[in-house]
């Protein structure tokens, strides 16, 4: 299977698992939305919100890495600007996930 058409599939894939999971997130959002520090961070040290919160902040990145890849391969035409492009995108669609789930974890 060709690169491009993988990355099609999962960006295809991506969206669809992030359809559930943004409407958990809008649905849970708007129930905390007026409420305290206290009661929000409640929310967040209950472990099935931990956990798909986790998984939508993972999916999310992915799919948005995979998007603003896809506008680095359209418009930048100098291959090292685009590799190098390319690789910091990577690196904080990991990274930054990463510590928002630590965080999470790390909440009382």
């Amino acid at each position: 299977m060709h690169s491009s058409t993988k990355k099609w599939l999962f960006l295809k894939l991506s969206s669809l698992i992030l359809i559930p999971l943004m409407i958990w997130f809008i649905v849970n959002l708007v129930s905390i939305y007026d409420s305290d520090y206290i009661e929000v961070i409640n929310f967040f040290t209950k472990k099935p919100s931990k956990i798909i919160f986790s998984i939508f902040v993972v999916i999310s990145y992915f799919f948005s890495a995979l998007t603003i890849s896809e506008i680095f391969e359209d418009y930048i035409h100098d291959e090292k600007t685009k590799n190098v492009a390319n690789k910091i995108l990577n690196i904080s669609a990991i990274i930054i996930p990463l510590l928002t789930i630590i965080g999470i974890f790390n909440l009382s």
